[in-house]
């Protein structure tokens, strides 16, 4: 049977899409502008009926998400780059795909009149829009926050009698992941990760600055207490928390510019902690059901930072998976990913982080098209070496990139402009919704490849929980390309994808 590629299971009453507004600032395509009265949506996209398959595709030349459906030929079309699909070879079962609930994102999303908030949490989480699933929450302040905090800020305070959730936690984290529980028709998997933990907790005494610090000895049952408060806080709100990562970038701490909030973690401090303390309070807190992922930085940490961990039977008994961020992925290949599932290969790998415009010139680049290659080339390179999943960093910032407290400023899918009431849809979120919309949770990678070794072609796909195949393709080249799939039954998707594309292919 030739693949089925799916998006989700057909409702009875099905949302059609709607147009772009579209708006072209100085970079070299445009972005969508949404407002309290109009924003474009994919819509509910169903199955093709039988005999169709359905291409949409999103373009560096203005198209977004645009729908097609074509019907399978007999023969292949002897121009076309081949693509090959074979169902037998199945690989990593998926998790999803999402962004994160910074502080920075809520203070966005509040300064929009409630219409055009609805609109902006709608893009993210409604059928209708890229349908998020998967997505992180700061525990306490990070650098996209607008002061240093913790939940603790009264020295010595081991006893954690004073721990409480901030004013951010109330006013732009919980409402936000509330209404977007309530517009998802999806299970929205939510993993917790701290910057760093009170600053009386580490050998520093600071929270950034020269010598950032480490997590004192005398301190490790404190923290891990500290952390499960954090869950029971979120849960107690209607949070449901799915899991954590112990540390961002935990050898941060060690580097004496590190701008904002971190605490150093050697492996084998971080081995003691988990080993010791963190997982076992888990454990007899109920919460050993939450997943639990070591590393959270860049992937030259693999597999050298986590092996202490994985190799030490009482610490790795508390872990399930790695996260990554994507930092370093353009100077160090894929093969530690592959190196690190082959030793591990009970662990899953999820890259837990990743953004445009940290590096200088920093911020937004309204409707840049190399940043959504950037995000298509990385997010498909990852899937098709056991990445479980791909979660953004901030859903919403500001033109400048912030807020942001100690300047740090970078680029989001979706840029909010407060004073005109409006936000704009960057082709990067064009990008994440070829993938979130489509690959849902549970679904289970299968081989593709591109035939020749020059083509700017790469491919993914994907069998679907509900039983179809998905196909993702990213064009890198500057000309179209005849395309033929193939899974090597008697019909074959002849179709062409446009120079500068990304495209999200659904056949019965």
């Amino acid at each position: 049977m030739l693949l089925y590629l799916l998006v989700l299971v057909a409702s009875a009453s099905v949302h059609a899409a709607t147009e772009c507004i579209p708006r072209q600032f100085e970079y070299d395509t445009i972005v969508c502008v949404c407002n309290a009265t109009y924003c474009d949506e994919i819509g509910e996209t169903p199955w093709p009926s039988t005999g169709e398959y359905t291409i949409i595709t999103t373009s560096k030349d203005g198209l977004r998400f645009n729908v097609e459906y074509k019907t399978p030929d007999t023969v292949p079309d002897p121009e076309a780059v081949v693509v090959r699909v074979k169902h037998d070879f199945t690989y990593q079962t998926m998790k999803g795909f999402g962004g994160a609930f910074t502080d920075s994102t809520g203070i966005n999303i509040v300064t929009l009149s409630n219409a055009t908030q609805e609109n902006l949490l709608r893009a993210y989480f409604s059928p209708e829009g890229i349908e998020y699933n998967l997505c992180r929450i700061p525990i306490a302040g990070s650098d996209f926050s607008v002061r240093p905090y913790s939940y603790d800020d009264v020295p010595e305070d081991s006893e954690l009698i004073n721990w409480a959730l901030a004013d951010e936690d109330l006013q732009y984290k919980i409402p936000m992941i509330l209404r977007a529980q309530e517009l998802s028709q999806n299970h929205i998997m939510l993993f917790g990760t701290p910057w760093a933990p009170p600053a009386w907790m580490k050998t520093s005494g600071l929270v950034n600055g020269t010598g950032q610090g480490e997590l004192r000895k005398d301190m490790y049952q404190p923290y891990a207490n500290y952390i499960v408060k954090f869950v029971e806080a979120y849960e107690a709100a209607g949070v449901p928390i799915w899991g954590l990562t112990p540390q961002n970038e935990p050898l941060g701490g060690f580097d004496e510019n590190w701008a904002f909030n971190t605490c150093g973690f050697t492996a084998e401090d971080m081995r003691d902690w988990i080993k010791f303390n963190l997982g076992p309070t888990l454990e007899a807190a109920g919460m050993r059901r939450l997943a639990l992922m070591v590393c959270d930085w860049n992937r030259d940490l693999l597999p050298w930072y986590i092996i202490p961990m994985m190799e030490d039977p009482d610490c790795e008994k508390y872990i399930d998976g790695t996260a990554v961020h994507w930092y370093e992925d353009f100077t160090t290949g894929p093969s530690v990913l592959d190196e690190t599932q082959a030793l591990f290969p009970n662990k899953f790998l999820l890259y837990s982080e990743g953004c445009e415009g940290w590096r200088p010139p920093t911020g937004p680049y309204l409707g840049d098209w190399t940043r959504a290659e950037n995000y298509a080339r990385d997010i498909l390179e990852n899937c098709n070496h056991f990445a479980t999943g791909w979660v953004d960093w901030n859903m919403a910032l500001d033109p400048i990139g912030g807020p942001n407290w100690v300047d740090n400023f970078v680029d989001s899918p979706i840029v909010v402009n407060a004073t005109a009431d409006e936000f704009y849809k960057q082709p990067t979120y064009y990008v994440m919704g070829h993938f979130s919309k489509f690959i849902q949770e549970g679904a289970i990678r299968v081989f593709s490849s591109v035939a020749g070794t020059e083509t700017p072609l790469k491919s993914t796909a994907f069998h679907d929980p509900y039983g179809p195949t998905v196909i993702i393709l990213h064009n890198r080249g500057d000309v179209p390309l005849n395309i033929s799939v193939t899974d090597e039954s008697v019909n074959y998707l002849n179709f062409q994808i446009p120079a500068k594309a990304i495209q999200t292919i659904l056949s019965p």
